[in-house]
């Protein structure tokens, strides 16, 4: 896959060094190596150009994807289901069942969504190699956002914004709160999380939504993105989340922490897909895009 950036006039009469255009393009240091000893170097209007000499304005650099190394990417297991709610050119956002692990760890070494993800982009004749640009937890359900190819990793990685929804145990005043507590490591558990004041900075938006059998449905917004967040968070306020055992919650209606991820808002580079690759707009300007998942079964059940 060939990517295109026409130099913009605003480079200027002198013209920019490509090193530096290609920054600003969003090529991070690493695609600029890469591209350079495996993707078979820059072009300017189809001739070959090193990174230290200058381009001018109306000239379009290009360049080839550089292919994932052999071997990369988990093993793939075509069982685990993999339902892509959004995908383009940069972007592919999946809608993970809860149950699902992420990725291979020590606990789970397999069946995780990066392996079925693998075997889903193997059968589409593309790269098995999985880019997730977030990750939420094992028995956390909704959007896994992920890059489609190198260049798109990180600037997908600048910015996303995320709403979860999360069944929370008591009954909790409608509308809006915040919950503003730092958050550290529990001592009495490798993975748990607690509000302590010497912990990092965190910052929970909610706005409670609906109140019923002594729970309350609350849209979160993390400003912060500390590990078990949303889920220590409430459980500080006497509110764990339903069916969260690990800070507090109990499993009578729910068998697994009742937290979503429902909504994500992210930007793309702007420009048009051809037959062979990528043209950018230059300047590069970023495009939002939103993608929602609806409230699982298992939590909408429990305000039925």
């Amino acid at each position: 896959m060939r990517l295109y950036f026409p130099v913009p006039a605003e480079a200027g009469p002198g013209g920019v060094v490509l090193r530096s255009f290609l920054r600003a393009c969003g090529l991070s240091t690493d695609l600029v190596r890469a591209v350079k000893f495996r993707g078979g170097g820059f072009y300017a209007d189809g001739a070959p150009i090193f990174a230290d000499r200058r381009v001018w304005p109306g000239q379009v650099v290009s360049f080839e994807l550089p292919a994932d190394e052999p071997g990369a990417g988990c093993a793939p297991d075509p069982g685990i289901p993999v339902r892509a709610a959004y995908q383009d050119f940069f972007a592919l956002a999946v809608d993970k069942p809860a149950g699902l692990a992420v990725h291979p760890t020590l606990n789970y070494p397999g069946g995780t969504l990066a392996n079925g993800y693998a075997a889903m982009r193997l059968a589409e004749g593309r790269s098995p190699v999985f880019r997730p640009v977030n990750r939420i937890d094992k028995d956390t359900s909704g959007l896994v956002l992920t890059a489609q190819n190198a260049y798109a990793a990180p600037l997908l990685a600048r910015h996303v914004e995320k709403l979860y929804y999360a069944a929370v145990e008591g009954e909790l005043p409608l509308g809006p709160g915040v919950v503003d507590a730092p958050i550290g490591r529990r001592g009495d558990s490798i993975i748990g999380r607690c509000v302590a004041p010497d912990g990092k900075p965190s910052r929970t938006e909610y706005t409670i939504l609906k109140v019923q059998n002594g729970l309350s449905l609350a849209a979160c917004v993390p400003v912060t993105g500390r590990t078990h967040q949303i889920r220590v968070h409430f459980a500080s306020i006497g509110c764990p989340l339903a069916g969260d055992e690990l800070y507090g919650g109990h499993r009578g209606r729910i068998g697994r922490q009742a937290l979503h991820c429902a909504r994500q808002r992210f930007w793309v580079p702007a420009g048009r897909q051809t037959a062979d690759g990528f043209w950018f707009e230059t300047p590069l300007r970023l495009e939002p895009v939103t993608v929602e998942s609806p409230l699982p079964a298992d939590m909408a059940a429990l305000f039925s």
